[in-house]
């Protein structure tokens, strides 16, 4: 049986948590707990700051809230995971306290997940798709987070084919995440939008969206304001809003589950539009 990416799915979560995948997109916001992350750094740098904006998203249909505490910019300065951990539980621990919200830790440091889960979060989001620290994979397992693994060209050899290349990467991250004893049911893959990426592979992976399927896993997917729109569109990444809302529009369609954005309410329009579309072709 072919796999369907539109088919109703519940991706299982830490702390007896669910949220229903495939017959129905999904947003994430980015809420960035970071002086120097290349879109909106320093705007959400303070506790009070970053909940106020979690909260301001949920209003506007965000399901899920991912916060970070070190930028994933390609020249961004490293950060410590004491510093990391400094700038994200508190804001975990307050919107777990305060909202209903699925919240999501950004890291690749399998500490900083541990302890994110106990703060609160639902969900582990590792750039580095477990194969900076594998032991976060563990931190899952033992947990019961959703899992979240991303593809990254960084600090490796690329195959010259986008898909080929997601296949070979993610194939190994899945690998360390059943040697773990992580559910498959908790698993969640991303390609990695714009993560040593060039705009024409990009363009080719959107294009080829639906060769991913073969994963049979859900995606989630994080084209906001990233540099390959820019390239496309001539804007700048404040002003790159409408052309992540058309990817979030296309990439419904193509199938993906989760859509990671900044500008929750102009996406949540494009996603209503494609899933509305989505539901007439089916009937």
């Amino acid at each position: 049986m072919t796999y369907n990416p539109f088919l109703k799915f519940h991706w299982t979560l830490a702390h007896g948590r669910s949220v229903e995948l495939g017959s129905r997109g999904v947003l994430m916001a980015i809420i960035n707990v970071t002086p120097d992350s290349f879109s909106d750094g320093g705007r959400f740098a303070s506790t009070a700051a970053a909940v106020t904006q979690g909260k301001r998203c949920l209003d506007d249909g965000a399901e899920i809230l991912d916060v970070g505490g070190e930028s994933t910019r390609p020249d961004a300065a490293p950060v410590s995971a004491e510093e990391e951990q400094r700038r994200i539980l508190p804001v975990i621990a307050a919107l777990a306290r305060e909202t209903d919200a699925l919240i999501s830790v950004d890291t690749y440091r399998a500490e900083t997940a541990r302890l994110a889960v106990e703060a609160g979060a639902h969900i582990v989001n590792d750039v580095h798709g477990l194969q900076r620290e594998p032991d976060i994979a563990h931190v899952a397992a033992q947990t019961g987070a959703g899992l979240c693994i991303m593809h990254t060209g960084r600090d490796r050899q690329k195959l010259g084919d986008v898909v080929a290349d997601q296949f070979q990467f993610l194939d190994r991250s899945l690998e360390i995440a059943t040697e773990a004893g992580v559910e498959r049911e908790r698993i969640v893959l991303d390609p990695g939008f714009g993560f040593a990426k060039d705009t024409d592979e990009n363009v080719e992976l959107m294009a080829r969206f639906a060769e991913l399927h073969r994963f049979e896993r859900p995606f989630l997917v994080g084209t906001s304001r990233k540099r390959f729109l820019g390239a496309v569109t001539g804007r700048e990444p404040a002003e790159r809003d409408a052309a992540t809302a058309a990817t979030t529009a296309l990439l419904r369609i193509a199938g993906a589950a989760i859509f990671r954005v900044h500008d929750v309410a102009n996406s949540r329009d494009a996603l209503m539009m494609a899933d509305a579309m989505l539901s007439a072709k089916k009937s």
